[in-house]
């Protein structure tokens, strides 16, 4: 039997400022005088801000979430980066448990790449430190239209997947073959994949800017992003929830992983990058960790778990992640949305990163959690 789920949707919509409200502890945390949050709050009409804080009870035989708010609407576009490498990661190892032959162990390589590879390894590596071309050979495993039926077929709607990311063929509609070894000796070829042509969507801000960079030079108007990926809010928190809590779900909107495949998926989401042999200096723990602890290069701390997967470029920050503190015995979501670029200009690799998004993605997943530190909740 399915776990009876609770989902309470508080949609808040932000202004100049979010006045307190004991009712909703995300306008409560959003209302902050801490400047890295205050900073973000005062110009919200440079800045793009969408945020949904889960909260998570337990009763009985009941997970119950309750969303709040702020700012999140599905016509409202922001481009979402890397974190569309989660739903990727996921529909890579649904589709292994459909073919006999391979496993999460399988090496393969694509044709006209020199990298041979794992699907196991692919996928700690996007979360790592979100690598790019693990996420592409992915892609070119599934095609984009099977990664889109796969997330509609389960409840996660509202996504479009419609290129790779950071490389010289990301609108192919149209896969690389892919050589897989069955064994030592024994190889197998994969027909190409011919997707759906990507078609212009129409959304809020789908055109941003004021001018941005294209062949090595200046182009005057809004950047148009209606033939990028397209994975709102809404869809990121879907995805999250089913497979953090997949009991809680009726079967037929679970995905369909092994208790293995389910497990490797989790120890990825929350694996450190120095614990993959990547080096400390450059890739210190909170690299791809933008909530509590993204403003920091010091170690994060061993009681706290954060399943995550963030993105960023063109300058907006994202971050989807379930936060566990073992020590303390707490837990929730948050997912976040910020652009930074302050000179209207894109693709020209100015943006505010560390200057203000990341400070406030921080600041933020701070706020939520003190407020979970003290609240009483349901049973656990």
């Amino acid at each position: 039997m399915w776990l009876r789920v609770a989902v309470l949707s508080l949609l808040l919509w932000g202004t100049s400022c979010v006045k307190n409200n004991p009712t909703d502890p995300l306008a409560n945390v959003l209302s902050s005088e801490d400047p890295k949050i205050k900073k973000v709050m005062d110009h919200l009409d440079k800045h793009e801000v969408q945020v949904r804080y889960t909260r998570i009870d337990r009763k009985n035989d009941s997970i119950i979430f309750t969303d709040f708010d702020f700012q999140v609407d599905k016509n409202n576009y922001f481009y979402p980066a890397s974190t569309v490498k989660f739903p990727a990661a996921v529909a890579a190892l649904e589709k292994l448990n459909t073919i006999d032959s391979l496993s999460m162990e399988t090496r393969f390589f694509v044709e006209g790449d020199s990298v041979e590879t794992t699907f196991a390894k692919a996928i700690s590596e996007i979360f790592a430190v979100s690598d790019n071309a693990a996420n592409n050979r992915l892609v070119e495993f599934l095609g984009q239209d099977d990664i889109n039926a796969r997330m509609q077929e389960r409840g996660v709607s509202l996504i479009r997947i419609a290129h790779r990311l950071s490389t010289d063929n990301a609108d192919d509609i149209t896969t690389k073959p892919i050589v897989f070894y069955l064994n030592d000796s024994t190889t197998s070829l994969s027909n190409p994949i011919i997707n759906s042509p990507i078609r212009p969507i129409d959304l809020n801000g789908i055109k941003k800017g004021k001018g941005y960079i294209a062949d090595e030079s200046l182009q005057t108007g809004p950047f148009d992003f209606a033939l990028k990926n397209y994975y709102p809010i809404e869809a990121q928190t879907a995805l999250l929830k089913r497979i953090i809590f997949p009991e809680a779900f009726p079967k037929d909107e679970r995905f369909n992983l092994s208790n293995g495949q389910r497990t490797h998926l989790l120890d990825a989401m929350h694996t450190l990058p120095h614990q993959l042999g990547y080096d400390p200096e450059e890739f210190y723990d909170s690299y791809v960790k933008f909530f509590m602890f993204g403003d920091t290069t010091d170690p994060m701390p061993e009681h706290i778990k954060i399943y995550n997967k963030v993105g960023y470029a063109y300058g907006t920050l994202t971050d989807c992640a379930y936060i566990k503190d073992t020590e303390n015995n707490i837990d929730f979501m948050l997912t976040a949305t910020i652009l930074v670029n302050s000179n209207g200009i894109f693709n020209d690799n100015t943006y505010e990163y560390d200057e203000v998004g990341i400070p406030f993605l921080a600041q933020l997943g701070r706020e939520i959690y003190n407020y979970e530190l003290n609240r009483t909740r349901g049973k656990r």
